[in-house]
Parts: structure tokens; C-alpha cells; sequence
């Protein structure tokens, strides 16, 4: 199963996109990740809608899980025969309610307010680290 990450604007930061760029090279194998962006919240809908499968809307408002509970998801939906999740993240004003009520989940990182850019390293790490507990690798905080 493929998960595709689709942002609303670039990361301007060489750091981050280092960064994200080592996670999606790790996750290759264990859960593939594509990036995508897009200019705007709208373009995002349209680009999850034509690739198919479930969407996740990362918002504030959504629900907090583990990554354990992330590695659930992404094995349910796999189990299940989907090939393709995905997440959308918003620009700095994120995602309205019309959005938030048609995503298939709605996931909050954080209570914390975070920079939509900071939420895409932090939303790939994460599926890197689900896709290592889907493939077996212990965790180490279980």
C-alpha cells in the first residue's frame, strides 16, 4: 500500500526537506510515500479524489492517536485491499469544517499549533515509524 502526503505549498527549508526526504528513502520498503503539492486546499481534494482510497486531514481539531494506533490504520486499510492512503496537510489556515467532515479521518499531530510545513516531517517520520512496526521491527516504547 502506498501513502501519498499532499501539501498545500513547498517546503522552503533545505533542512526540512533533507529531512523528509531521508524518511521517505527509509520508508521505502517497509511503507512507500509519495509527496505531492499543491497550491491550494482545493487542488489537494482534487488530487486525493483521483488517486483513490481513504483521506486523512491532518487538523488540529482531529483525533490524537499513538503509532501504534497509526500502524492500526495503515494495517486495516491494507488488509482490507486498499493501495493508496492519502494525507492531506493544509496551508497556515488549514482545512475548513466542510473538509474535515467529508475526510475519511481526521487526524490531529498535535494539540499544539504547528507550522504546516513542521507537520509534513512530522507526518512522514510517523509513517516511517509505522511501517517499521507493520513490518515487525520492535517498538521501542511498547
Amino acid at each position: 500500500m502506498e501513502t501519498t502526503v499532499i501539501a498545500v505549498g513547498k517546503l522552503k527549508d533545505a533542512g526540512l526537506e533533507a529531512l523528509c526526504t531521508q524518511y521517505v528513502k527509509r520508508s521505502r520498503t517497509l511503507v512507500p510515500i509519495v509527496r505531492e503539492v499543491t497550491r491550494d486546499a482545493a487542488s489537494s481534494w482534487e488530487r486525493a479524489t483521483k488517486a483513490g482510497g481513504p483521506t486523512v486531514v491532518l487538523d488540529e481539531r482531529g483525533e490524537q492517536i499513538d503509532t501504534p494506533a497509526l500502524a492500526r490504520w495503515l494495517r486495516q486499510w491494507r488488509d482490507g485491499g486498499v493501495r493508496r492512503v492519502s494525507f492531506l496537510i493544509g496551508d497556515a489556515h488549514g482545512f475548513d469544517a466542510a473538509d474535515r467532515s467529508r475526510a475519511t479521518k481526521v487526524l490531529a499531530l498535535s494539540k499544539l499549533t504547528l507550522p504546516h510545513r513542521l507537520a509534513q516531517l512530522l507526518l512522514v517520520e510517523q509513517l516511517y515509524r509505522a511501517g517499521a512496526i507493520l513490518a515487525g521491527h520492535p517498538y521501542h516504547h511498547a
